[in-house]
């Protein structure tokens, strides 16, 4: 479903993201992972197109990103959830979750009434700010936010950072829901490995700005953890 070809990123005059060949298939919750600062959320915002890079490509279905724009991108069915949820935090939930129905093919004037079997706090906290949210309320308006997209491709960046225990496991939940029984396809950047090992069916390594592991989710060895992820 996505596949990068040959991606290369500079950020001013770092080379940031070398050579990158990585395949995300159709149906599968893909894993990307790394220690920190080696190019994991400068690839997602690549993806987006709210990065440029300097060679390569990044395919959609067959279709060349890097001559969209992000909004494009978002129009031919890619959910993004970045790393600090980005949520609006002067709109209400009900407002925050309308703004995706105009990306939305075709156009609805509802929120799509399967969010809230997902996410049950959201619907009763329709009128509430944004950013009178918890932490983990405020990842699930986000994560609900990029579903009103009714996305093919669902991108999250770090999606259990700084929530509590067992709103990472609703979460997880969703994210197997979503994948195993709709066939969502998922790319996610996550850092803890019991959430890894549970929701994901493939593996991918950053290591500097290199992707150095492609295979399974089962394939994630202690030998891999201490190689690239241990600090």
């Amino acid at each position: 479903m996505l596949e990068i070809r040959g991606f290369n990123q500079f950020y001013g005059g770092s080379h940031t993201l070398w050579d990158v060949d990585m395949v995300v298939p159709a149906g599968s919750c893909t894993c990307l992972m790394g220690r920190n600062g080696m190019g994991k959320t400068t690839l997602l915002r690549c993806i987006m197109g709210l990065l440029g890079g300097s060679s390569g490509k990044v395919l959609f279905e067959g279709q060349d990103l890097l001559t969209l724009s992000a909004e494009d991108r978002a129009h031919l069915g890619i959910g993004y959830v970045p790393q600090g949820r980005e949520i609006f935090s002067q709109l209400s939930v009900e407002e925050n979750l309308k703004i995706g129905l105009a990306v939305r093919k075709p156009r609805l004037r509802a929120i799509p009434e399967h969010l809230f079997d997902m996410f049950p706090v959201l619907k009763t906290m329709l009128r509430r700010r944004g950013g009178d949210l918890s932490g983990g309320q405020q990842q699930q308006l986000a994560i609900a936010r990029a579903l009103v997209l009714d996305p093919k491709l669902l991108i999250l960046d770090e999606p259990t950072e700084g929530i509590q225990p067992n709103i990472v496991a609703a979460i997880g939940d969703v994210i197997q829901r979503l994948n195993r029984e709709t066939q969502l396809t998922v790319l996610l950047v996550e850092q803890k490995l019991p959430f890894a090992r549970r929701v994901a069916t493939d593996l991918r390594i950053l290591d500097k700005g290199r992707l150095v592991v492609s295979g399974k989710i089962s394939d994630l060895t202690e030998d891999l953890v201490r190689a690239h992820l241990t600090v």
